[in-house]
């Protein structure tokens, strides 16, 4: 006895009609989407601002000194003459601001090379107490280096009138 089976059917099928994307699939990819951009977003957000160095002036400083307390900050002033001291650990002097109001900067560490009296600079560091007038800094920027000086003598004067 011989069996037969039945002949295959060797046509082409026809293509799947494609899937129609459901209304939850729809809904998870944009909720994902917008999950990615958030999230691109926060990071520009906080890249963009952690890159500027922002600082506060002597007078900045003095008006809202309260709400700064001992945190670090960056504090801008004319290192004001006859008031530069060195000392064992660094170099104490006076900075001021636009009104006259000053400060004492007590720094540790050398100074930079073209720090004199009578410049702008910036310090960091931080106020000794909520209410103090000596400011603690641990490094002094001062906007030239010696080798721009050198190469443009005549471009980077004091409010003196020195040239450096």
């Amino acid at each position: 006895m011989t069996t037969t089976t039945p002949a295959e059917d060797l046509s082409p099928l026809e293509p799947a009609a494609p899937r129609q994307a459901t209304r939850s699939a729809r809904v998870r990819l944009g909720v994902v989407l917008g999950l990615i951009a958030l999230a691109v977003g926060v990071l520009l957000y906080e890249g963009l601002l952690s890159s500027l160095n922002y600082f506060d002036t002597v007078d900045q400083a003095l008006n809202h000194r309260a709400s700064i307390g001992t945190t670090s900050i960056r504090l801008e002033g004319v290192v004001v003459p006859h008031t530069v001291e060195m000392s064992a650990a660094g170099t104490n002097f006076t900075i001021s601001g636009a009104d006259g109001r000053t400060i004492r900067v007590i720094n540790t560490g050398s100074p930079p090379e073209l720090f004199q009296p009578d410049i702008p600079v910036v310090v960091v560091g931080r106020f000794a107490s909520s209410t103090s007038d000596v400011f603690d800094s641990n490094q002094i920027l001062v906007k030239h280096s010696a080798t721009y000086i050198a190469a443009h003598p005549g471009r980077v004067k004091a409010p003196n009138g020195s040239v450096r």
